[in-house]
């Protein structure tokens, strides 16, 4: 469907008192949206589909009503209105709630799990704050984990999200390489941009991360953070070394959660350092609110030649 742009003129209002510190206010309305929301000028543009800028349309129509009755709005305010804008917008469509294995609206599609082995992974993360995702390429476990921090940062669960990787071929030494830090860790990080760009529209995957509501930073930069309030996804985690592994589990902060993923059969790692991953999944098996999602080859909903592809490779393997 064609995006259109919609304006609505600010008379007498203070961006501030609307959009709140550091744009607070409006990053609560603009995750919750694909839909871009803008000032220009002394007017509110947003650029949107159809139906979702007529939402958000009453959203601040109702917004600037409380604003010039109180004189000022809250957070809460915000969140309150689009509850209420979404159940209205439920009520009229008639529409059913969602099924159960529905996880993002998408840009392109609505990601949905697809598979027994998917529903029970996203059921484990919506009941545990750390959940492992262990099996071979195609399975879908990282692209089910930017859908679920999508849906998280939507909902308002968590304010930011962070996706990282090891970056084993640089052994996590980046500075010889060409180019800012994004372009250095473009070629380790592709994977999951390349998620992002499913569900997101460029614009609004840039306006996130300039942001940095989005951060894709290297393992390696993980190091004396505490993670408050995030969603937090370690992909290729079988890359990651011993020491590296447990740093990172212990940046879980409060009202976080994190996936971790990765593929034992595909260690990048030097012949003398075990993997953090395989040392992981021994220790932390039995730990309560650590869960496992574990697949297998009869999982991979990819080319149905990736999963004769990894049979052969296991059988010469044995």
């Amino acid at each position: 469907m064609e995006a259109i742009e919609k304006k609505i003129k600010l008379e007498n209002i203070s961006l501030l008192d609307l959009f709140g510190v550091n744009e607070s206010y409006l990053s609560i309305i603009e995750n919750r949206f694909q839909s871009l929301v803008f000032a220009r000028g002394n007017n509110l543009v947003i650029k949107g589909e159809p139906d979702e800028v007529k939402t958000i349309s009453l959203v601040f129509k109702e917004l600037l009503y409380m604003l010039k009755r109180n004189g000022k709005l809250s957070a809460e305010d915000v969140s309150t209105v689009l509850n209420l804008i979404d159940v209205n917008k439920v009520t009229k469509s008639d529409k059913s709630s969602a099924s159960e294995n529905e996880i993002f609206e998408g840009r392109k599609d609505l990601v949905k799990a697809r598979t027994p082995k998917q529903l029970d992974y996203y059921k484990k993360v919506q009941n545990n704050d750390l959940v492992f995702a262990v099996g071979p390429a195609g399975t879908g476990k990282t692209f089910l984990a930017v859908a679920m921090a999508l849906a998280a940062l939507r909902n308002n669960d968590v304010s930011r999200i962070i996706l990282t990787r090891p970056a084993v071929e640089a052994g996590e030494s980046l500075g010889f390489l060409p180019g800012d830090m994004r372009e250095k860790i473009d070629p380790y990080i592709r994977p999951l941009l390349d998620a992002l760009q499913f569900m997101l529209s460029t614009e609004k995957m840039k306006i996130l991360m300039e942001k940095n509501i989005i951060e894709i930073t290297p393992l390696a930069y993980m190091r004396g953070r505490t993670l408050n309030n995030c969603f937090i996804i370690l992909d290729e985690a079988q890359n990651a070394t011993k020491m590296q592994m447990k740093m990172f589990l212990t940046r879980l902060g409060a009202n976080s959660k994190a996936i971790v993923t990765g593929d034992i059969t595909q260690i990048d790692l030097a012949k003398d350092s075990m993997s953090g991953l395989i040392e992981a999944t021994k220790i932390l098996r039995d730990v309560k609110g650590i869960e496992f999602a574990e697949f297998s080859d009869a999982d991979v909903v990819r080319h149905p030649l990736v999963a004769r592809i990894i049979k052969a490779y296991d059988k010469f393997s044995d």
